[in-house]
């Protein structure tokens, strides 16, 4: 069996801008999650010969050193086909376009995903120069997801995400009455891997030096009368719309969560045996939609206002049709 060795991965165009450990987990399928972020805060992960942390950003041309790792035996002999698929396009011109996207689909392979949203956006268009994913949602969350055509475009719109100049709300469903005077959540997160290597957040303080600020602000759309047959001693049911600050990962669900007001069929930060109840009426997915999302045209002098309409599995669950 042939030993691994020292690797030098070049950095290509199309993974400009992308995280040292997204990069790594996508190069490294199959290897387990805690080993990737082992080399990397070992320092045995160089880029352009100096030691990287798993956030550092790449550019094209970046020389990565990997130590040596073996790569299972399936993962290193079995390219995986990426099937073509097209999305629900909210807005497209020469820069940029923006997708609806469904619930339950990555936006890219990794992490134990072959592929997702931009792979198979490139294999449907194969003609295209470029597409790159501009910004993230959670696999379990639909709506607005920006994707750049052209790499001006997306130096510009990532450069706009990260000054928070971008206008981004999403509708979420609640357990329980939310307090129309609750408008503003000020809670630093603090971002941590579990021991089976997966990503997760909680609420700390301020005297966390690992805490990042996380603002959000909620505004009550209405409550939500549940399907027929709902126990009446079950939890109330609010509709919010919260426009993030700050994006933070999993912040509009740690934030909701941590004021005792979960997202319905959250699995990571939710109230499972309300989810189970959600379920058997009929809500299969989590309750959360990036709904609008304000950003200026990277080109042109002008505002874009984008909006996505919640899909059918959710306004129909209820009586949600009727605020829209």
């Amino acid at each position: 069996m042939t030993q691994p060795t020292v690797r030098h991965l070049r950095v290509d165009a199309e993974s400009a801008d992308q995280r040292l450990d997204n990069f790594l987990l996508r190069e490294l399928k199959g290897v387990p999650k805690t080993l990737v972020y082992r080399i990397i805060r070992s320092g045995e992960v160089r880029v352009n010969k100096a030691r990287a942390r798993a956030d550092t950003r790449l550019q094209p041309g970046d020389d990565v050193r990997l130590p040596p790792v073996r790569l299972p035996q399936r993962a290193a002999t079995e390219a995986v086909a990426v099937p073509a698929r097209t999305f629900p396009i909210l807005y497209e011109d020469a820069w940029l376009l923006a997708l609806d996207k469904p619930a339950g689909v990555a936006v890219h392979g990794g992490s134990g995903v072959a592929f997702g949203v931009i792979e198979q956006l490139r294999r449907a268009r194969p003609d295209a120069a470029l597409l790159e994913l501009v910004h993230r949602l959670d696999r379990e969350t639909s709506g607005v997801l920006l994707v750049a055509k052209k790499r001006s475009a997306l130096k510009r719109l990532q450069d706009e995400f990260r000054a928070r100049r971008t206008g981004k709300t999403y509708l979420a469903l609640v357990r329980g009455a939310w307090p129309a005077s609750r408008k503003v959540i000020d809670v630093p997160l603090h971002k941590y891997l579990r021991p089976d290597g997966e990503r997760r957040v909680r609420v700390t303080d301020a005297d966390d030096p690992q805490g990042q600020r996380s603002i959000s602000l909620v505004r009550v759309i209405g409550t939500v009368t549940p399907p027929s047959g709902w126990p009446a001693q079950a939890p109330a049911l609010t509709l919010l719309a919260v426009t993030i600050k700050t994006g933070r990962t999993h912040q509009i669900r740690v934030h909701l969560a941590h004021a005792g007001h979960p997202i319905a069929g959250d699995d990571k930060y939710g109230d499972f045996e309300w989810n189970r109840l959600l379920a058997r009426y009929g809500l299969k997915r989590m309750f959360l939609h990036a709904w609008q999302l304000a950003i200026h045209h990277p080109a042109e002098d002008r505002e874009l206002q984008l909006c996505a309409p919640l899909p059918p599995e959710l306004i129909d669950w209820a009586d949600v049709r009727r605020f829209f």
